[in-house]
């Protein structure tokens, strides 16, 4: 990554062929446990750029220098509801990468796209502990949540502990008492995936997993899909 060097573009299609979902599920799973404790990722930043617009910053870096992980990462997102009036998307999201060693940028990329690939990979992994054995059929509503009852006689898993203060159906959850705001969680994706926590026990169980999203997976998406053009064999 020395020198200089003009920063790569990747589309919405390229980055659907950069990040079949098997891929991206099997380096969400080994790259998880590592990246939880060595990538600092801030609560999105929110800011009103009018009455009706909203400008959403979510950074992403490694905590300590590491030539195994060299980037930083930041998914910037428009929000413009206005927009049907035009014709044109109310969400407008892109993606830029850095090295975290020379700071360069490094490509953007269509992070509409990379976001609906890493949520689906999310809801993938999650569900290969969670769901029944013969589960066929994985279904990812879009802004669908989840009623009290269904939380209340769950086990209730999140991808990460944000969830936990973003999610709707927990926040509220938490202040109607159909769940404990200290124990109604029983744990996140990471902990399922060491083995800390226990997936679905029988197939009579209720598991119900929250997903709001997260920067650090936003990254090790991007990473994949970098690396995928720029890395040799």
């Amino acid at each position: 990554m020395a020198g200089k060097s003009t920063p790569m573009f990747i589309d919405g299609a390229t980055i659907q062929t950069l990040l079949p979902y098997k891929s991206l599920i099997n380096h969400l799973q080994t790259s998880l446990p590592f990246a939880t404790s060595s990538i600092q990722s801030p609560l999105r930043h929110s800011h009103p750029t009018s009455s009706s617009s909203t400008l959403l910053l979510m950074p992403s870096w490694p905590t300590s220098s590491s030539s195994t992980f060299p980037y930083i990462g930041v998914k910037l997102v428009t929000t413009h509801p206005n927009n049907n009036l035009i014709n044109l998307p109310g969400v407008h999201a892109t993606y830029v990468l850095f090295s975290s060693v020379t700071g360069q940028n490094l490509a953007s990329m269509d992070a509409t796209e990379l976001t609906l690939r890493r949520t689906a990979c999310v809801s993938a992994l999650a569900s290969s502990y969670l769901s029944n054995e013969g589960s066929k059929v994985l279904l990812v509503p879009s802004m669908r949540e989840c009623d009290d009852e269904a939380i209340r006689r769950g086990r209730v898993f999140v991808d990460n502990e944000v969830a936990k203060v973003e999610a709707g159906e927990l926040v509220g959850a938490f202040e109607r008492a159909v769940i404990k705001e200290e124990d109604g969680v029983e744990g996140d994706l990471v902990e399922l995936i060491k083995g800390v926590k226990n997936g679905r026990k029988d197939g009579k169980e209720i598991t119900v997993f929250v997903s709001v999203g997260s920067a650090v997976v936003d990254l090790l998406s991007a990473q994949l899909a970098y690396e995928t053009i720029t890395v040799k064999p």
